[in-house]
Parts: C-alpha cells; structure tokens; sequence
C-alpha cells in the first residue's frame, strides 16, 4: 500500500508506449486520465509508428507524441547496445522537455541510463514471467541476457507497479525485488445490447503463445457453436500462428470491437500468462459472460464472476462454452455479474493508484523539486 497524505505531483511526465499491443491502450488512457487532472504527459514512441486510428486517438487529446527512433525492449532485434542507447536518449528526451517524472512502460530502459528525475517503471510483462509460465524449466540463453537486464533495471527504479497483485506476486519471485500493485483501469464501454449472438469472442495477440489461441483453435473444431478471435495473428518480427476452426476477424478498431462484444454472450481466454487482460475486462464491461483459464490472475481479478477451466483442456472450453452459448439464461446472469465486478476496475481509479505512486516515487527519490504543491 502507498502511502498518502502529501500533494507533490509532477508538472510534466514523459511516458513510454509502444503501438503493438495493450500498452498503447493503457498508455494512453492513464495519459488521459493525467491530462485531465492538470499533468502535461508527452508520450515516447518504441518500436513502429502508431497506424492512423492511435494516432488520431492521441491528437484528439491534447497529449503530445513524440517518435523517438528507440528499439522495442522485447523485440527480436534488440541488443543491450541498442537498449543503452535508447536508455540515454530517453534520458536527453527527459532534460529537453523539462520532465519532472518518467514513466517507463518499458523499465529495461533504466538498466544503464541515468535519470535525473524520479522512475516509475510499470511491469506489464517479460519474458522470464512469460517463460515460467508458458514453457517452465530453465530460461533459454538467449533470453537471460534480458533477465538480468530487467532485473538490473527494475532495481535502479524509484518505484515498480504491477497491474495485478498475482503479476506482482510473479515478479518478486523471479527478480527478488518489491512491487507494489496499481489495477488498471478502463472507463466503461456505452455499448450494450439485449440482442445478442450465440457466439464466443475472444482478442487480443493471437500470435502470444501465452494467450492459449492453439487451445481455443482445437476446442472451436469440437463445438457446435463458433469462436470469433479479433487480433493479429502475425508478430512485429515474424511469430505467427495459424487458426483452422476460429473464425478470425482481423484487427478491429475499438468501436468495432466494442460493438461485437456488445452483441456476444460470451467472451472466452485461455491465456496462460496474463499480467491483467484488458481484454476481459472489456468484454466484462460490455456485459459478456467470462470462461476464462484457471490462473492466479484471473481468479484474484474474476473470481465469482467467471466460470474457470484448465488452461490446457480443449474439451472442457468446448463443452463449458457450447454449455453456456445454449443457456441464454445463464449466460446473461454471468455477464451482469462481470460487469459488476468490472466496476471495481475503472479509469479513476487506476489514476488514483497511479497518482499515488508518482507521489511515492517523488519522496522517496529526493528529487521531487520539480513537483508541483
């Protein structure tokens, strides 16, 4: 628990993103719910530019973006050169604007870099958490260079936050150091519907591994009801996966996205490594009832409001979704229930938390003269 009780914040944030996955969605939405609380957040770009739907969402805001030409953290061609680099360019990005606090959604960036303002790195995954979580067993070579990397980073922060008390939980025990936990947050979605389709949605980096789509894929192939999965199923640098039995829809903007989660009874994922899942908390909002994997996150974010099933049994995800697809009763009664409980998880109050932890990381950096009273 962060402490309260002093009003510091910074004037100005910096905050890194990336465009390839839920990042950019809660980047921006925290960068919002920042702005509107009188905080100047200038966003840095990772990795490819944003497409013309992020963009756009951004310039509607007033938030400022900046391309800075710096390699994604967890990308295939990343070198610790390319990230020290980054990390001190990063750092000038900083001095040039003026920023008094940096929020880094990418902390492998701290590993090298010296900061002259506060460090709040967020947590939102990695590939020692993925690997114990998705293959188990010792961490291949080519990604211990990164551990080590991360871990020396997260040590050099003034404050890390999780999105899930359970990722938290995770990162502790992989790295050794203390994390504290901030929900995310989404506002909720205006789009409902009383008509819906006798279909299971699902979304998201279908190409992850740790998203369980191979599952889903087999369990769609035993139902007599359909999956529809919305998301990408080809990397940034090439992992791919390819679906036989999904119905797959692409990349959906997010109002298209809302409006087919809106009109399904059920949103499905067998995610085997889920720092949060925006995702299920979309799908919650909307009104879709929840058959979700049996993993720590979504028991501590869902629990009682979700049917779980083992993230590896296809024939229990056939047989629960085809269940609950044939009883609309039932899964109407499961999606109020989500969406009750996806009230606990709103954008106040992740800016709250977040807000908390810049007041944290000013104090406890003794570099706070920037703040504001």
């Amino acid at each position: 628990m962060i402490a309260e009780g002093e009003t510091g914040l910074p004037r100005h944030v910096l905050m890194t993103a990336d465009a390839v996955g839920g990042v950019w969605t809660y980047a921006v939405d925290v960068a919002n719910g920042l702005f509107e609380r009188g905080i100047r957040v200038t966003i840095a770009i990772l990795g490819p530019s944003p497409d013309m739907a992020q963009r756009m969402s951004v310039e509607r805001t007033g938030l400022a973006l900046v391309e800075a030409g710096m390699p994604l953290d967890w990308a295939d061609d990343a070198t610790p050169d390319s990230l020290a680099a980054a990390g001190a360019r990063l750092a000038a990005l900083a001095r040039e604007l003026g920023a008094d606090l940096l929020h880094l959604n990418a902390p492998m960036l701290a590993a090298d870099a010296v900061f002259a303002v506060p460090v709040v790195g967020v947590c939102h995954s990695c590939v020692a958490t993925w690997w114990d979580a998705v293959r188990g067993g010792k961490l291949p070579e080519m990604f211990e260079w990164r551990a080590e990397r991360l871990g020396r980073a997260y040590r050099r922060c003034d404050l890390l936050v999780s999105p899930s008390r359970a990722f938290a939980s995770a990162t502790r025990a992989r790295y050794g150091v203390p994390v504290t936990t901030v929900l995310n947050g989404r506002s909720a979605s205006a789009h409902r519907s009383a008509d819906r389709r006798s279909v299971a949605m699902t979304s998201g980096r279908l190409w992850d591994e740790g998203k369980g789509i191979a599952t889903l894929d087999a369990a769609a192939g035993r139902m007599h009801h359909k999956i529809e999965a919305a998301g990408a199923v080809r990397g940034p640098h090439g992992t791919s996966i390819e679906t036989r039995h999904l119905g797959h829809l692409g990349h959906l903007p997010g109002a298209v996205l809302a409006d087919r989660l809106a009109a399904s009874r059920v949103y499905v994922s067998a995610a085997r490594y889920e720092p949060f899942g925006l995702g299920v908390l979309e799908a919650a909002q909307a009104g879709c009832a929840l058959v979700l994997s049996d993993i720590p996150t979504f028991r501590e974010l869902w629990a009682g409001a979700a049917v779980f099933v083992d993230p590896l049994d296809e024939t229990a995800f056939a047989d629960t979704l085809d269940d609950l697809l044939d009883d609309p009763g039932r899964s109407a009664e499961l999606g109020a229930a989500a969406a009750q409980r996806a009230k606990r998880y709103g954008l106040e109050t992740m800016v709250d938390g977040t807000l908390d932890a810049y007041r944290h990381a000013l104090r406890s950096s003794g570099r706070g003269r920037g703040a504001a009273a």
